[in-house]
């Protein structure tokens, strides 16, 4: 498939969708604690969304049925909220978020910690989110998308843990999954030129355990097969001359995380 290059001022645009997106994520981040459904935090998103002037990207998307995804424990990505499931202490829940706005798709994903989680929990969490950040490093023009797959996996592997194969980052842009894949696995070297103006979602999603997902019986919801806890970070970025452009913003999610520890 084709891929297309974003003019600067497309970029913009693409910024303030990813923007937006971060937004919501820090206000879902001032309401998780234990006793919530996932479906609080769907309306909640939602509402913010459209109080935004944009609309939730995943809604209707292939027939999903709400406006994030959320993934629990050994859940890696594609939960559908439930008026059923309600958040417990010691839970980690991957919120995958998206927005449609001005004509471009904003996209990112962040793990949060319910309560209190184990220390073994939060060092693949933060293993996860810091192997995103060696990956954005060669996001940048005449590197290849393998170079990207290669930093995660290898960052990813000498922790430990494991690289899920099935799910990948991608192309973003006007539509939700453009041209070209960005597997969190791969060779230096290898894959599609990067070039300047391509957008690209980069995304690791890691387990605990082995890397293979079985697929719930909602069709959508993907898990671990052995049960073990899975992780999920993702950062929409635009590829320039010697330096990523990350469009997306954890700062916007931490700060609100930080205020509420020190309370």
């Amino acid at each position: 498939m084709e891929i297309y290059l974003k003019t600067n001022e497309e970029i913009e645009l693409l910024r303030e969708s990813s923007l937006l997106v971060s937004k919501t994520l820090a206000e879902l981040a001032k309401v998780i604690k234990p006793g919530i459904s996932t479906l609080y935090l769907d309306k909640i998103a939602e509402e913010f969304i459209r109080d935004n002037g944009a609309s939730p990207a995943f809604k209707g998307y292939n027939g999903f049925p709400a406006s994030i995804c959320t993934s629990i424990n050994e859940q890696v990505v594609h939960g559908i909220p439930s008026d059923k499931v309600f958040l417990k202490d010691g839970d980690i829940i991957s919120i995958d978020c998206g927005t449609y706005k001005n004509g471009f798709v904003g996209d990112s994903a962040y793990t949060f910690c319910v309560g209190n989680v184990s220390d073994e929990v939060k060092c693949l969490l933060e293993t996860t989110k810091e192997s995103l950040f060696e990956g954005i490093k060669y996001a940048v023009e005449g590197n290849r998308i393998g170079d990207i797959g290669y930093a995660v996996q290898s960052y990813c592997e000498k922790a430990g843990y494991s690289v899920v194969r099935e799910m990948v980052g991608h192309g973003v842009g006007r539509t939700m999954h453009e041209s070209p894949e960005v597997p969190n696995y791969g060779r230096r070297g290898m894959g599609k030129m990067l070039r300047e103006g391509m957008t690209i979602c980069i995304e690791p999603m890691i387990n605990m355990g082995r890397k293979e997902l079985v697929f719930e019986s909602d069709g959508w919801t993907t898990r671990t097969k052995d049960r073990k806890c899975s992780a999920h970070f993702e950062h929409a970025v635009a590829i320039r001359k010697g330096y990523a452009d990350v469009l997306s913003d954890f700062d916007i999610i931490e700060q609100v995380l930080k205020q509420q520890n020190n309370n």
